[in-house]
């Protein structure tokens, strides 16, 4: 079998069986594509010569292409999924991939937003709310939920109307491997859903087909992940400080100031729908890493 029919049949077992999301399974495409191309212009394109020195040729020649060590390491990770996989199938009689090394990934602490800057941002949105235009209504809404809820931008964007219960302040995720979990949220995001509901979704769908999804788009379709990042990204770039400015640093920042404010770090991880607990302990490090500069500032003999 040529590795390239075999990506085929790997691709299909990772959406069918494993439930994996249309952004992770592209993001194994795009490496073990990469792979295939590997192969045919080494003309080694069958699945017999994947073998473990081919693997560490391939990666050796993607760090001289100057690739990062995260997208290494990820490419190591693609490799040794496909390589497993083609071992249980019955396609190699050893597993090559279960050999490589992954290297170490440079590690940098996620963004957080201070209270004080995020509460300017709050301040802006229902400014821009208070006139009743839809667009500012769903934006608030959008921003308070990511916030007060710690989702991820596919699942804001992936609720329906039945998810959402304004009475018990909950909302229903299907997250990543198509888990669900139950999530809270708190008043001011409460407000800011039912004022959206009632005064500008019906507005949005106007003459439109309707449709299940909770966040809608000015088309009356279902709300796209692009439109929530370039809007959070336009609110938080202007705050300056390091790191990504999207939808995930409110989701970094909801985290941290649980854990700030006492909250049990297992009860963020099952909010955050964390497979380990070691994910979500680098906002462990976030918090201790305000802690320690807020100490070197305050105290005496510090």
């Amino acid at each position: 079998m040529r590795i390239d029919s075999a990506l085929d049949g790997f691709m299909q077992y990772l959406s069918a069986e494993r439930g994996y999301s249309e952004h992770t399974i592209k993001a194994y495409s795009s490496d073990l594509r990469d792979l295939s191309s590997f192969a045919e212009r080494k003309n080694r394109e069958a699945v017999s010569d994947v073998t473990l020195d081919f693997l560490r040729d391939w990666l050796y020649e993607s760090a001289q292409a100057g690739l990062s060590k995260t997208t290494l390491a990820r490419r190591t990770a693609s490799a040794r999924s496909f390589t497993q996989w083609l071992r249980r199938q019955g396609f190699l009689e050893t597993d090559p991939g279960s050999r490589l090394k992954s290297p170490k990934a440079d590690q940098s602490l996620p963004r957080v937003i201070s209270q004080p800057q995020l509460q300017d941002v709050f301040d802006f949105l229902t400014s821009n709310a208070a006139e009743g235009e839809p667009v500012a209504l769903r934006d608030l809404a959008i921003v308070e939920l990511l916030y007060a809820s710690g989702l991820r931008v596919s699942e804001l964007v992936g609720l329906n109307l039945g998810d959402v219960d304004l009475d018990r302040l909950t909302v229903q995720v299907l997250g990543k491997g198509s888990k669900e979990r139950v999530v809270p949220f708190g008043n001011p995001a409460a407000t800011a859903l039912l004022d959206y509901l009632v005064r500008a979704r019906t507005v949005l769908l106007e003459g439109k087909p309707a449709t299940s999804a909770f966040f809608v788009g000015a088309r009356g379709g279902r709300l796209s992940t692009r439109a929530v990042y370039g809007l959070v990204a336009s609110l938080l770039e202007p705050l300056g400080g390091s790191g990504p400015a999207g939808p995930h640093a409110l989701r970094h920042t909801a985290a941290t100031h649980l854990l700030d404010g006492g909250a049990d770090l297992r009860i963020v991880q099952e909010m955050l729908g964390h497979a380990s607990m070691g994910t979500t302990q680098i906002y462990t490090h976030v918090s201790m890493e305000r802690l320690t500069s807020s100490y070197q500032q305050a105290h005496p003999r510090a």
